[in-house]
């Protein structure tokens, strides 16, 4: 039912994780050419060699999830009801709840509700899934 907010969890995790490690292969690929290695020669089969390999495998597949990223989005956008707009603002565009009840115009405590029921509903689906 709400499977499309853990697949988007997870495509976010995802390129979080990308971007970790894309810096850290550019922080220590910049040691070996302008920092405190850059004087340490380097062979072909020292790990350090293959960094520029690693960097643009890391950059190829962080574009193709940041192109899945933004076609989830666009596809989630498009979903109807009132649970998928409190999951959509909330989880994907990062609001709060108080916020999200304000642009639907309707009761905090109404929203606050819904969404700890929708909440409930995902931990008891995905808990039947994984158990």
């Amino acid at each position: 039912m709400y499977e499309w907010l853990l697949d988007y969890q997870k495509l976010t995790n995802e390129i979080d994780y990308l971007e970790y490690q894309l810096d850290r292969e550019k922080r220590e690929l910049k040691r070996w050419t302008s920092g405190d290695l850059s004087k340490v020669k380097l062979n072909e089969h020292s790990i350090a060699s293959g960094l520029e390999e690693r960097i643009a495998a890391l950059e190829y597949e962080l574009a193709h999830k940041m192109n899945d990223l933004f076609n989830a989005k666009k596809l989630i956008s498009m979903f109807d009801g009132l649970d998928n707009k409190i999951l959509y603002h909330k989880y994907v565009e990062g609001k709060k709840l108080i916020n999200i009840a304000d642009e639907l115009d309707l009761s905090p405590n109404y929203i606050y509700s819904k969404h700890a029921e929708i909440m409930k509903i995902i931990k008891f689906a995905h808990n039947l899934t994984f158990s």
